[in-house]
């Protein structure tokens, strides 16, 4: 309520200051609020864009305060590593990593209108790895990369997307693919930790 009469006190007195006004003043200093505004706008807009590029770029692979990102948290680990999975039927870190590929892909298809299925697998979600008789390091470094590809081009996309009205609509998309790095980042930390538990998977290397 007090807002309410703050407004109307203000609204009054802009009449009384606008009534001594001549035509061309009152339109030179309208013109001079709306170029304001405008300025105000642009730059929330501009600063939002840089957030969320920020977000992309911390949750994928530069540096952050919170700890491993995703791309530093798959540093290190060999083929035999992100095969390894904690129980039947759990995924493993090769499968969360094309996981993390194929959502990229899934929201720059979407921003891009581009055709449904296209994605460079057979599949959607997750994908079962390694695949028979490609437990290798070659096979890993292959799928690796495929992450890193989609995170680039889908980077592009959003950089180009954020200059457009579309953007507003899309934003809880775009900070969502920031966050499901971040997740799944914990998530492979967590993995490796376990893995480093298992006796079974230690004795095997050995």
């Amino acid at each position: 309520m007090q807002l309410v009469f703050i407004y109307v006190a203000n609204w009054f007195q802009l009449k009384r200051f606008a009534s001594s006004l001549t035509p061309a003043e009152g339109r030179a200093i309208l013109f001079a609020i709306v170029q304001s505004l405008g300025l105000v706008m642009r730059r929330a807009n501009l600063d939002v864009a840089r957030l969320v590029l920020a977000m992309l770029d911390e949750a994928y692979e530069k540096k952050t305060w919170h700890g491993p990102n995703l791309n530093q948290s798959l540093k290190g680990v060999t083929a035999r590593q992100a095969a390894w999975r904690p129980g039947r039927g759990r995924h493993n870190i090769w499968e969360v990593a094309l996981h993390a590929a194929y959502w990229k892909y899934a929201l720059r298809r979407k921003i891009e209108g581009g055709k449904r299925g296209s994605f460079v697998l057979k599949g959607s979600n997750f994908f079962a790895r390694p695949e028979q008789g490609k437990l290798n390091e070659a096979a890993w470094a292959a799928d690796r990369r495929l992450l890193d590809r989609e995170h680039r081009a889908l980077r592009a996309t959003v950089a180009q997307l954020l200059g457009t009205q579309r953007a507003a609509k899309l934003l809880p998309q775009l900070y969502g693919i920031a966050f499901h790095d971040i997740y799944h980042a914990g998530q492979i930390r967590l993995l490796r930790r376990l893995q480093q538990r298992d006796h079974s998977f230690g004795s095997r290397r050995a």
